[in-house]
């Protein structure tokens, strides 16, 4: 609250260009503070505010800024502060940058690299798009297993302030070949004339830099672990993945797949900086196609015309059979596809999966069948609105209920492994793509129960 009454003050202090009393100002803020403060002045005067910050301070910011906002001020800074930035940035958050911008921007940034850094820069960004070894940071620690715990506890303390954590130690062999991780806690209270060795359990969770950063993702929820060891294709230790940089990761995969739910392309920049234009193109290509879909809505209902006809009662409940198809099979879509992202089911569970969703389907659909019927019953007791034959229009709404729910149930569950198996992502199968699947065939199923139930009376 305080800083937020101060903002004002600093705005002024950017305005009379009193640089030295905003650097002692700024001096006492956290860098998410300060990084939501540069997006609050005029655009002019970021480059100046940004100028202002110590050096190590104005990395820390800049890595909180949006991919846009480092760019513009990329553009702005000379060389030579560009350079400074780069090195004081994290190995991760400088590849973060690097595959972000685009590719002359990024040329132009790795020649400003120092020898060391530019090695690697391109190391990192030599692994495979969205894989582990793009978030991957050498700054570990690292040591023998024949070392005493008193040489390990000295290599810690020497070169432990380079390291993004401390919370655990690894132990590799000559090769530098993951051997063992151990906490901190346990040196501590080890006796420091023992070997290391004494104190490993040799139970030691990695994962591949070539892994998807899901895994990473997984890994950590699962074990719980605030750092994961990443290892290369021979079990050398390369670096580790932090649970920051898998927090970010995680919050994009669920950005992502709670907007290709919604009908649409995942967008890729956030809501307020992508282009009107951009939005307008990742939204039509889905609406466009669930519209085509929809219309063959119109040709089922086409086909079933004469049907309508001799009994037009049929389409009071049409809405009805549409809507509870659509949301049993939105329902089981959701839920296949949050079980296989989380790694709950995978695609040899697809035969139980499907067991199951047969049953949920058909107690569900009777269950919603029973309903339909005692409306239509209850309610022609008093009111002819549904005519003489109510009983028989009470049937064939219950049955196709139960069908199109069972149906919803089947095809929202099994669409995602069918993606999964084609290697397009679960997520594509949307509740509106799904709902308007289940419209069409909701409509066959509910005018086959009518024809049969309702032939040579109604119908």
């Amino acid at each position: 609250m305080l800083k937020e009454l101060l903002k004002p003050e600093i705005k002024e202090l950017i305005e009379l260009h009193l640089w030295s009393d905003l650097r002692l100002v700024l001096e006492t803020w956290e860098p998410p503070e300060i990084a939501d403060l540069m997006l609050d002045v005029e655009q002019s005067d970021r480059v100046f505010l940004f100028r202002a910050l110590p050096r190590e301070l104005s990395a820390d910011v800049f890595s909180y800024l949006d991919t846009e906002e480092q760019d513009d001020l990329l553009h702005v800074l000379t060389n030579q502060e560009t350079r400074e930035i780069l090195s004081e940035l994290s190995p991760d958050d400088r590849t973060a940058l690097l595959e972000e911008l685009p590719a002359e921007a990024t040329h132009k940034l790795l020649t400003l690299l120092s020898p060391e850094d530019l090695k690697e820069a391109r190391q990192l960004l030599g692994y495979p798009e969205q894989s582990i070894g793009r978030l991957t940071t050498p700054d570990f620690l690292s040591i023998r297993a024949d070392w005493t715990i008193e040489q390990a506890l000295e290599h810690i303390r020497f070169n432990g302030k380079y390291s993004e954590t401390i919370n655990r130690i690894y132990v590799t062999d000559n090769a530098g070949k993951l051997v063992d991780d151990i906490t901190l806690r346990a040196f501590i209270f080890a006796d420091p004339k023992e070997v290391v060795r004494t104190i490993m359990d040799m139970n030691v969770i990695s994962v591949s830099a070539f892994d998807d950063q899901e895994e990473a993702v997984r890994a950590m929820e699962k074990y719980d672990i605030p750092a994961l060891p990443v290892v290369d294709s021979t079990g050398v230790l390369i670096g580790i993945v932090t649970f920051d940089d898998v927090m970010d990761i995680s919050e994009e995969e669920a950005t992502e797949d709670f907007q290709k739910f919604g009908g649409m392309e995942a967008l890729d920049k956030p809501y307020n900086t992508i282009s009107f234009f951009g939005m307008v193109q990742k939204r039509a290509g889905w609406l466009v196609i669930l519209f085509v879909g929809e219309m063959l809505t119109a040709t089922a209902l086409a086909y079933f015309e004469g049907a309508l006809q001799k009994a037009i009662v049929l389409s009071l409940f049409l809405p009805l059979i549409m809507s509870s198809g659509g949301n049993s099979g939105s329902q089981a879509a959701t839920l296949m596809v949050r079980a296989i992202s989380l790694g709950e089911v995978t695609l040899k569970d697809w035969w139980w999966v499907m067991r199951r969703e047969f049953l949920s389907g058909l107690l569900l659909g009777t269950i919603l069948g029973i309903i339909g019927f005692l409306r239509i019953v209850i309610w022609s007791k008093f009111s002819n609105i549904y005519g003489e034959h109510y009983f028989l229009v009470a049937l064939t709404v219950s049955f196709s209920l139960v069908g199109v729910v069972l149906w919803g149930s089947l095809s929202g569950s099994m669409l995602p492994f069918l993606l999964k198996r084609l290697k397009f992502d679960p997520a594509a199968s949307s509740a509106p793509f799904v709902a308007t699947l289940v419209d069409v065939t909701g409509i066959i199923i509910y005018f086959s129960f009518a024809v049969w139930l309702l032939h040579g009376t109604l119908l």
